[in-house]
């Protein structure tokens, strides 16, 4: 079977005195999602997932649209931050030389509610139950940046730990997984549909 694991759109900024962020895709990260909806549409998909967060649930909307699919919301895929009470995009904050940018690149964790190893515990648990749920199909999970890093981690045989990638926006990254439980990395970090868009893709342009 085939994994495409799928970074969320652009959102908008939001910060809080008090509650949950959870922004949803600002203008130029809803024109990603239908660029990508686009990009996918000759590739036959037999189900797809998203975060209950609205970034990535916004983001896999038109992908399931065009195929009159279901967007499953699976709580285990949310982002290591779910609960914060902001969202800056990480562009914005080196643009301003932002000191929580530079603790961002150190690695560094400020999750209150689970450790590293818990976090990715939950994801690696989630992602191998749908690949078990789907032998000889191709799905897509639309999540986060910590969640694409934990379980390519786990794929790559590598410690859990911080992220040891930047994930752009609406990238795509394919794992290919046998019968046997064997699991490879196909793709990482596909975004061939925001070339010549003018779009905004991430730190990576």
């Amino acid at each position: 079977m085939e994994l495409l694991l799928i970074r969320h759109g652009l959102p908008v900024r939001r910060e809080l005195e008090d509650g949950i962020a959870d922004p949803e895709l600002s203008t130029a990260g809803l024109a990603q999602a239908e660029h990508l909806a686009d990009y996918l549409e000759s590739e036959p998909l037999d189900a797809v997932y998203a975060s209950p967060l609205r970034r990535a649930f916004q983001t896999a909307l038109p992908i399931a649209t065009r195929r009159n699919l279901d967007v499953h919301v699976i709580d285990a895929v949310a982002e290591w931050d779910r609960n914060s009470s902001e969202y800056i995009p990480i562009e914005e904050l080196k643009a301003a030389n932002d000191p929580r940018y530079h603790a961002m690149m150190r690695g560094e964790w400020t999750a209150r509610e689970e450790t590293p190893e818990e976090f990715s515990a939950r994801v690696v648990t989630s992602l191998d139950g749908l690949i078990d749920d789907h032998p000889g199909q191709r799905i897509a999970v639309s999540c986060h940046g910590g969640v694409i890093n934990a379980y390519l981690l786990h794929v790559l045989g590598l410690p859990v730990g911080p992220g040891f990638f930047y994930p752009n926006y609406t990238s795509i990254h394919r794992i290919a997984a046998s019968r046997g439980g064997v699991k490879s990395i196909l793709t990482v970090n596909e975004t061939a549909h925001l070339r010549g868009t003018g779009l905004p893709i991430g730190l990576m342009q």
